[in-house]
């Protein structure tokens, strides 16, 4: 949830350095810390854990993970799995609109086989027009070396974590076995926008008109952009589903972890049997945040409405099929929680988060301060006042997309084609796989790109 709450924070950076001059030199570490305890002790959602004696001295790094109230299964159920910082303010809120040095490529990566050392990296998603996409790489690739070397569970970390040039080698899964190629791609990185609505069709099967459309993270405009470009193709396709009579959705939102609220609120108010006077979802801060925001605000701080959309497909909607996996996040799962009280969600894929806090991004480069922190500091709850998802949403149905991946679309993909099942009843293609297989791809995935985009799960921000 970015809380793109910019002119309170503003406000309130003021406020802590009221004596310093504007664009001033960049602060040693003890004036950057000064500035971090005070931002967290107002704003952090557990801020009665902070302590009261700061060790200065740390790095600014240290220092702010020093103050967190950080989660243990045991000890701290309750406590913060999403708050980070960034040492560099500019860079965290180009991230989070969208705007980062890459490839393009989204990839996760996977041990094969299962159990052995061996780590393949599987293309989840390209950028059009991105470095990736030119070199050739296209969804569902699959790469086993880079720069010569065959990945493993001990290089894949150095191997990958490149801001340089990099070669690719290729490799082939037939029948259960990995087959290295000879075709090598070589891909730099460069700072690349990505616009997060990737792709849209409708299917007529029966008496059911599906939509389709694949969203990757909850951003309005491009970095910078301030006219709502993304928002607005949102709208524009949804204004083709109504125009063709779509009665069932299908929203795709597996590698999504996560955004805006504004745009969770504009998706939402799409697709909702809904009124511009319903709530989306409550918003509950610390004490002193709450008490301020009262009197300055009012009661309308504390939520959040939809939206009246003239694009809005909820009256002739019979099904909502939401595409969910581990890398589905935050502002996603908002979407979730807030339509429950209004409609029935179903959700296909995999368990998500778990992410049913929100932060707010803080930033004072003006007077110095180099980092930008992007500390939790609400808790969200629908309609209902419940938030009851903080260990993730089950799937009503199980299923794993694999290591064979498919075109956007292409109802072979094991996650489009459950949920065309159930909206129709019927299989269109499918693959079906026993639960003894489902478990073992969970266990042998080992991570993705998606998870530490933006901050990954962190991903969930007002605006």
């Amino acid at each position: 949830m970015k809380l793109r709450l910019f002119l309170p924070i503003a406000f309130l950076a003021a406020f802590v350095f009221s004596c310093k001059e504007k664009n001033a030199d960049p602060k040693n570490d003890t004036e950057t810390n000064q500035w971090i305890y005070s931002n967290m002790k107002y704003w952090y959602y557990w801020t009665d854990h902070i302590t009261a004696s700061p060790d200065y001295n740390k790095t600014p790094s240290d220092f702010f993970n020093s103050l967190l109230y950080k989660y243990d299964a045991t000890a701290r159920p309750d406590g913060d799995r999403f708050s980070w910082m960034q040492e560099s303010a500019k860079e965290l809120e180009a991230s989070l609109g969208g705007e980062s040095k890459t490839t393009g490529m989204e990839y996760k990566l996977v041990y094969f086989p299962a159990n052995t050392s061996n780590v393949v990296g599987i293309v989840l998603y390209v950028i059009p027009g991105s470095p990736a996409a030119q070199a050739g790489f296209m969804r569902g690739d699959m790469f086993s070396s880079v720069n010569g070397q065959k990945m493993t569970d001990s290089n894949y970390a150095k191997l990958l974590n490149t801001q340089e040039k990099a070669t690719y080698t290729l490799a082939d899964i037939k029948d259960g076995t990995l087959k290295e190629t000879t075709t090598t791609r070589d891909v730099t990185p460069i700072v690349l926008q990505e616009d997060p609505v990737f792709f849209d069709t409708t299917y007529t099967i029966g008496a059911s008109k599906i939509g389709y459309v694949v969203y990757h993270q909850f951003i309005p405009e491009p970095f910078q952009g301030n006219n709502g470009a993304y928002d607005k193709k949102l709208d524009a396709i949804f204004a083709r589903f109504k125009s063709s009579n779509v009665n069932a959705l299908v929203l795709d939102l597996r590698y999504n972890p996560g955004g805006y609220v504004s745009s969770a609120t504009n998706l939402s108010s799409l697709i909702g049997k809904v009124t511009a006077n319903d709530i989306f979802y409550y918003k509950e801060y610390n004490k002193q945040v709450t008490e301020t925001s009262l009197k300055k605000y009012g009661e309308s701080y504390f939520y959040d409405k939809f939206k009246a959309k003239s694009e809005n497909i909820g009256a002739n909607l019979k099904n909502l099929v939401v595409l969910v996996s581990s890398r589905t996040a935050s502002a996603s799962e908002l979407l979730i929680n807030g339509l429950k009280p209004f409609m029935t969600v179903t959700l296909v894929g995999g368990k998500t988060v778990g992410k049913n806090v929100g932060s707010v991004t803080l930033s004072d480069e003006k007077n110095g301060i180099e980092v930008g922190l992007q500390p939790i500091v609400s808790k969200s709850l629908n309609k209902d006042k419940k938030s009851d998802y903080h260990v993730g949403f089950e799937p009503d149905v199980k299923v794993s997309e694999g290591n064979i991946l498919y075109p956007y679309g292409d109802p072979r993909d094991p996650l489009l084609g459950e949920a065309l099942f159930q909206i129709t009843g019927t299989h269109v293609t499918r693959q079906g796989r026993s639960a003894r297989v489902l478990q073992e791809e969970e266990r042998a995935e080992l991570s993705s790109t998606v998870s530490h985009k933006a901050g990954g799960s962190n991903m969930f921000f007002d605006r």
